[in-house]
């Protein structure tokens, strides 16, 4: 106990002014050594994000609808890719309309030997030429995918119309 006291009678005191009502006065305040370990600190990174709202096709597509619509002279091109077939349909929507139809599971489109499903919508495209024609269409309001990505049967069925001029 006597060891204690006078090692912290031995340490060196730092005196601070406290004031009170009456005026200020010296108040010891003792020091004590202080441990210091070393620690790992990983460096704190700020790391940016990309677009945290990323847009899906489908709700991309929805909302471009509302812009385009077709009319009778001046149809609105809708072509739907599934896993296996491809459907295209020339839609009227100030009729609510649909002006042609065709897709690659038409036994008139396949053939009577089947084809390939890619040459199958090629023949599509150009049903839709011919069928244009017949309507008296010149140009389309709007090409719509249905938030689809271009695949094979898709640049297929776009070599067949963009040759008669639908697509810029």
């Amino acid at each position: 106990m006597i060891l204690r006291m006078a090692a912290l009678t031995s340490l060196s005191t730092v005196q601070f002014r406290v004031s009170d009502i009456l005026g200020t006065r010296l108040k010891p305040y003792p020091q004590f050594p202080i441990r210091i370990t070393t620690m790992s600190v990983k460096p704190f990174v700020i790391e940016a994000r990309g677009n945290s709202r990323v847009e899906s096709p489908k709700t991309r597509n929805r909302r471009s609808r509302k812009k385009f619509n077709g009319t009778q002279t001046k149809p609105r091109l809708s072509v739907f890719c599934s896993d296996k077939q491809l459907y295209a349909m020339l839609v009227d929507d100030f009729n609510k309309k649909c002006l042609f139809y065709a897709s690659t599971l038409q036994k008139s489109i396949r053939g009577d030997p089947p084809c390939t499903v890619i040459e199958a919508a090629k023949r599509v495209g150009e049903e839709l030429i011919k069928a244009s024609v017949d309507l008296k269409i010149n140009e389309i309001s709007s090409y719509d995918r249905n938030g689809n990505k271009r695949g094979e049967r898709m640049q297929a069925f776009e070599i067949a119309i963009a040759q008669h001029g639908f697509l810029p």
